[in-house]
């Protein structure tokens, strides 16, 4: 069984306002495996995005305690060993790209680490290979589309050798065909290089290709599992303001007509596999 990667421990968390505190993490206690793809999911306000920003120590719980493989975010002097563990993208790739080209802004996050110039050189062309965008190093970001841009956000993550990375919806600016390359590189990265995955979205197309969700709603996980079993809660999701992918709503309005479907269809190829078994 492998080790946890990422775990919460009964955390609570409170944005604070001058004459109020609002309550975003209510008792969360969750765990994400060393090599595991998992999606969070929630409307906005379900304090998804508060606890990714906890999974690298941006933010700090008021209760409770958060811990990156064995080091706990309230200890400060973890903090940089933490950081390098535990990457974070943003929504927004122009506000993670710092440098005119884009091999220097892979090289910023080594750079800043102390790591000897030709070792930096190493990782920025790794970092860039496995995002498909070596042809690119000489490129200006500004230059690049969308998906590029994300997908050069992601090198400059991996390049400081990160064992997980955490996206912050690293697809809502994208269009897509950049989500596409985006989510493609985030599976690759997991599946290849067995980087823990931890991805918020909104889209369920994304989510139905994690290994797991967990699902928030007022700052409580309130359903985990499988994608199958996750979006088999139709009812339930749609209670709390969720979507479900397109087939899975399709299958469910034609079993509440009488047609008789599995109940966890997620794509458009079993939907034509079960379709062909009913003739």
């Amino acid at each position: 069984m492998s080790k946890d990667m990422l775990s919460t421990r009964n955390v609570y968390f409170s944005y604070r306002t001058e004459d109020s505190e609002k309550l975003v993490l209510n008792d969360v206690s969750v765990s994400i495996k060393e090599g595991e793809f998992v999606v969070i999911l929630g409307h906005n306000g379900s304090g998804k995005s508060t606890l990714a920003k906890h999974f690298n120590a941006i933010l700090l719980p008021k209760d409770g305690d958060v811990f990156v493989e064995e080091l706990n975010t309230k200890e400060e002097n973890s903090i940089w060993n933490i950081r390098q563990k535990a990457g974070m993208v943003f929504q927004n790739p122009d506000n993670q790209i710092v440098a005119t080209i884009v091999e220097e802004d892979v090289a910023f996050g080594p750079e800043n680490l102390g790591v000897p110039p030709e070792e930096i050189r190493v990782r920025v062309d790794e970092a860039l290979t496995a995002v498909n965008m070596i042809d690119y190093k000489e490129h200006g970001p500004h230059l690049l589309s969308g998906g590029q841009k994300q997908r050069v956000a992601i090198a400059g993550v991996l390049a400081m050798k990160p064992r997980c990375i955490i996206l912050d919806e690293p697809t809502a600016m994208l269009d897509p065909s950049g989500r596409r390359e985006v989510i493609s590189t985030i599976k690759k990265l997991n599946r290849e290089e067995n980087i823990t995955i931890v991805l918020i979205t909104h889209y369920m197309e994304e989510a139905a290709q994690a290994d797991r969700i967990i699902v928030m709603d007022s700052g409580n996980p309130i359903i985990e599992g499988t994608p199958r079993e996750v979006f088999k809660e139709v009812e339930k999701l749609k209670t709390i303001g969720l979507d479900v992918p397109q087939m899975t709503e399709l299958s469910y309005k034609l079993r509440q007509s009488g047609v008789a479907l599995k109940e966890d269809i997620l794509t458009i190829e079993e939907m034509v596999d079960e379709i062909c078994r009913l003739k």
